[in-house]
């Protein structure tokens, strides 16, 4: 089977790599000539552990290839996945200029029956404006050539997408034909034989299942977050109460730990389409706006804990900071909650060293040189007024705190993912902070 991708970000080149695992010819195509050029001599743009050599073994294979040209793509292919950014607008609804250019050319081009598969995460009703595109192309060329559109919303998360792509939950797929069906069967075959679900659905329901499913998941970080900020207030610990309520099965422990807040290219931009969704319908959907006051609060946060702790003259303090993408496993900063915090330093008079294992390259093009970078954890740390966590990489887990005491002007730890246990740190001579404990009464 010959598939293209379209769109080579990180959904695009996932899902394209990982086909290409399993043994289909793909084609991976992109507008940008850096980018394919770069691809083909094996520079890969983002980061994703384990996406490196994979790609690489398959272009070694043939089984893997990059371009510039969509409409020699389209020659022997069978399926097209539409697989390219959908930036938010300025309104907060999705932009879906470069889905539906994608759907203009492949009407312009397309020469037999294919099947076009919209992988970017997409409005509801987005399928039917696909399909109007199409069919608007075939009417100026004057020729009547069968297709199909279909939804095949992606689940991946950053850091762990590989892994989510061969070993997937679920694999949700909205059609409108046995054809498509047929098709669509044929492509995840050697994934329902490893006995992973294919769910299959009328498109309109698999479009408004992937936001469903992100507004569920960032509903309970900004919960999980409230109830951590009422508990600092009342004296409780937000961390026995995560156990007693992770611990009852219709809830479960996944995604509430309370932090600093949600970022990354999924969440923000998919509950703020959300909302707009729901407005278009005229319908208020209440609860996911609370959902996003709570998480662009949440992202100041520590900004106050440490402004408080100074008496609120942060003029010329040092903050060493750890971590600056959204999460770990990634060098993704969209909507990061560090940019936030760096941004009201900066504000504020303060100096920022940062440290962060592979998201210092995205950071410089951001920021540029309005903080300091460092090449290890320590070296942000010395002579800074403090240490905040943002980020929760592995690496940050079992430091060296003799190290960290002797580094820092005063010892005192602002922990922004709760990673370290209270007792044990102040034990150590630290004074700390985190969220949902105040640990310094």
């Amino acid at each position: 089977m010959k598939i293209t991708i379209v769109g080579t970000g990180y959904v695009g080149l996932v899902t394209g790599t990982c086909f290409a695992e399993v043994g289909i010819d793909v084609t991976c195509v992109d507008i940008d000539q850096k980018k394919i050029d770069g691809l083909q001599k094996g520079f890969i743009p983002i980061y994703e552990p384990g996406l490196e050599e994979m790609v690489h073994r398959n272009t070694s294979k043939n089984r893997l290839h990059f371009s510039t040209d969509l409409a020699d793509s389209l020659d022997g292919c069978e399926v097209i996945f539409n697989a390219v950014g959908t930036p938010p607008d300025e309104d907060g609804s999705a932009d879906l200029k470069y889905v539906l250019a994608v759907a203009h050319e492949v009407g312009k081009h397309m020469k037999e029956y294919i099947l076009v598969v919209t992988k970017s995460t997409v409005p509801v009703g987005t399928a039917a404006k696909v399909k109007t595109a199409i069919q608007e192309e075939l009417v100026k060329r004057g020729v009547k050539i069968e297709f199909d559109v279909a939804s095949n919303p992606e689940f991946l998360k950053e850091g762990a997408a590989i892994d989510d792509f061969l070993k997937p939950d679920r694999i949700v797929i909205g059609l409108e034909s046995k054809r498509a069906e047929e098709v669509m069967k044929s492509l995840y075959k050697p994934f329902t034989l490893n006995g992973h679900p294919v769910i299959f659905m009328d498109i309109t329901s698999a479009e408004m299942t992937k936001y469903a499913a992100n507004a569920m998941l960032a509903t309970k970080i900004s919960f999980m977050n409230d109830i951590a900020n009422l508990c600092e207030v009342v004296g409780a610990d937000v961390n026995n109460v995560r156990n007693g309520i992770g611990s009852d099965s219709r809830i479960g422990s996944k995604f509430i730990y309370p932090g600093v807040g949600y970022g990354g290219s999924c969440f923000p931009k998919d509950v703020k389409a959300l909302i707009k969704t729901g407005k278009e319908y005229n319908y208020n959907l209440r609860v996911l706006q609370a959902v996003e006051e709570v998480n662009e609060d949440q992202k100041s946060i520590m900004f106050h804990k440490i402004s408080g702790y100074f008496k609120g003259d942060l003029k010329d303090k040092t903050i060493g900071l750890w971590g600056l993408s959204f999460k770990p496993q990634t060098d993704d900063m969209r909507e990061a909650p560090s940019l936030v915090l760096i941004r009201k330093f900066l504000e504020a008079g303060a100096k920022v060293k940062a440290y962060d294992p592979v998201a210092i390259p995205e950071a410089k093009r951001i920021l540029g040189n309005r903080i300091e970078y460092t090449e290890n954890p320590y070296d942000a740390l010395d002579r800074a007024d403090c240490l905040l966590l943002v980020t929760e990489w592995p690496e940050f887990r079992y430091p060296d705190f003799d190290f960290i005491h002797k580094l820092l002007k005063q010892p005192v730890i602002f922990d922004g993912r709760n990673i370290y246990n209270p007792k044990t740190i102040e034990n150590m001579g630290f004074t700390y902070f985190c969220i949902g404990f105040n640990a310094s009464k």
